[in-house]
């Protein structure tokens, strides 16, 4: 009887233990991922083409962050002398730089200090760079300029025209070397496809004002 029993039932046994072993040393043969211990590195976060191309101003509010270095990573903000200030560096130049040039002073500054550094360097607020709508439209004021964007694409910033403004003077007011310069802009032309050169390419601190 014992032996009757052995016969049936051994094969089925058999066929459960080979299906299963496949996954058993699968289970065996893979690596052992603990939270937090991992001793590589962090990936750097995509870089954005906008900000990695952004002249760091003053005023603009940073985040350095420093691996395993919690001491020596936060925020900081860019003085009036385009200067900020981290432990173990000192002061370093950040405005007129970009993301990734203030990073490679960082970690080469560092280096000294810790062997082979790992720095990101993010920007947080870019509240330097600024432009200003003056004039004939619906929301005039002040706005952030924190990508490409032309006289056409700033007056939309600015809620667009009101039914007095005259669309064929627009000015923009540029400062170059000391010197303000006066670029008129026809919105007129531009819309009908003439002389669409015009419609220029914003930098920092201009105003356009419509009349």
């Amino acid at each position: 009887m014992k032996q009757s029993w052995a016969r049936v039932f051994f094969p089925f046994f058999l066929a459960v233990f080979l299906l299963g072993l496949p996954s058993i040393l699968i289970a065996q043969q893979a690596p052992s991922v603990a939270s937090g211990t991992s001793e590589t590195p962090p990936a750097p976060p995509e870089t954005n083409p906008v900000a990695s191309a952004y002249a760091i101003g003053k005023g603009d509010i940073l985040e350095i962050n420093v691996w395993r270095e919690p001491m020596l990573s936060g925020e900081t903000i860019v003085r009036n002398d385009g200067m900020i200030s981290l432990t173990l560096v000192g002061d370093v130049q950040a405005a007129g730089r970009t993301t990734l040039e203030l990073k490679g002073e960082i970690q080469e500054r560092l280096k000294k200090f810790l062997g082979d550094p790992v720095v990101t360097v993010m920007l947080r607020n870019p509240s330097s760079q600024k432009f200003y709508v003056i004039g004939e439209v619906k929301n005039p004021g002040e706005f952030e300029l924190v990508k490409d964007m032309t006289v056409v694409q700033g007056i939309a910033r600015a809620g667009g025209f009101t039914e007095w403004a005259d669309k064929g003077s627009i000015v923009v007011l540029r400062q170059e070397d000391g010197v303000e310069r006066r670029v008129p802009v026809s919105y007129k032309d531009i819309v009908k496809g003439k002389n669409v050169g015009q419609n220029i390419l914003l930098r920092a601190n201009d105003t356009i004002v419509v009349p």
